[in-house]
């Protein structure tokens, strides 16, 4: 499939080809979670301010599991609950964390008017699979066991995630699904991972391989998962599931530029063939990794403030059960911000040398 990027993502893109950062597969885990958690000063948008930020420790069979807690200043209140995100950061299982998502967080709390609860699973290859899945099961449940004391109403609990983290929360649907519980009411997928096989044809197109790279999502695979077995867990590969029947309504994100395209293109698809409302954002001219990326990127903005509209919508009988379509193309090209980002980029290549 032809990729362009829109005018904005690719002068984002070529900043970061002229900053000269190290590829993630050339670098040690460690090495790679402190550049891509420097980056977010050049590209995450001004944090916006809510009632409260607290840090809190989830118990979890192998000890805590660490999450932040986001209250905006004018949640959805019924009855005196707010409804809930848990919401599982992006980074190929092996980078990322609280901070690497915490402008995000407190977007999507602000633009759904929900409490948002960010889980720092268990990162690889310290921990391999399945521990950052068994993170996200048991964190949803103990978020549901304790929606009360946290001021939710676990009517209107649902879970989401971006890249990885959107592979988790497709598992913990998946997994809340055939436990009988707990009850989600919705599932944010942007740009999930959802087969490990890796067959699809974007991960093969050369206009995919952007940022998240051919290369170095192989390279997160490794790290992640234990063996070839691994791949055909629905745990690992929720695609592999035998049945996508009776989960919460999805809305699912995609980018153009991503290898990730059209396996989470046609997990949307089965799910609503399987008879769960889907919808099905693609943004064709974005890359994978846009989503936190609203300081230069608007649609990044834009997906943020639709995916907190569908999550006000939830439950609502006036929406249409398939909303599937294509975004329109960048509202500002942003020429201006490349020279920043691109001294931006290099000034924390270099503090980490």
């Amino acid at each position: 499939m032809p990729v362009v990027l829109d005018a904005d993502a690719a002068a984002v893109y070529k900043a970061f080809q002229e900053a000269g950062r190290p590829a993630y597969e050339t670098l040690t885990a460690p090495e790679a979670r402190a550049y891509y958690l420097q980056a977010r000063f050049a590209t995450n948008p001004e944090p916006p301010e809510l009632a409260r930020v607290a840090e809190h420790a989830i118990p979890a069979p192998h000890g805590a599991v660490p999450a932040r807690i986001y209250v905006p200043n004018e949640p959805r209140l019924r009855d005196g609950l707010a409804p809930a995100l848990v919401f599982f950061h992006g980074g190929g299982w092996v980078i990322g964390d609280l901070d690497s998502h915490d402008v995000v967080c407190r977007q999507l709390a602000v633009s759904g008017a929900l409490i948002v609860i960010s889980v720092d699973y268990r990162l690889a290859p310290e921990h391999k699979f399945p521990a950052a899945a068994d993170d996200a099961i048991a964190a949803t449940r103990w978020v549901a066991a304790n929606a009360r004391e946290l001021g939710i109403d676990a009517s209107r609990l649902s879970i989401g995630g971006d890249s990885a983290g959107g592979n988790l929360a497709a598992v913990v649907a998946l997994a809340a699904r055939d436990a009988g519980g707990p009850a989600i009411a919705g599932q944010v997928l942007i740009y999930p991972a959802t087969d490990f096989a890796m067959t699809h044809g974007s991960h093969r197109e050369p206009e995919t391989s952007v940022l998240l790279t051919h290369s170095v999502i192989r390279w997160f695979r490794d790290h992640y998962l234990n063996g070839t077995a691994d791949i055909h867990d629905w745990r690992a590969s929720p695609a592999r599931a035998q049945s996508l029947s009776g989960l919460p309504p999805a809305y699912v994100l995609t980018a153009g530029a991503d290898p990730l395209r059209d396996e989470g293109d046609e997990y949307a698809a089965r799910l609503k063939q399987a008879g769960v409302p889907v919808a099905y954002k693609h943004y064709p001219g974005q890359f994978h990794g846009f989503f936190t990326m609203g300081k230069l990127l608007q649609q990044a903005n834009v997906a943020v403030s639709e995916i907190g509209a569908w999550l006000k919508g939830l439950g609502s009988q006036s929406r249409s059960p398939d909303e599937r379509q294509r975004h329109p193309g960048p509202l500002s090209p942003h020429g201006k911000t490349v020279p920043d980002i691109a001294s931006l980029i290099r000034a924390t290549h270099r503090q980490r040398r």
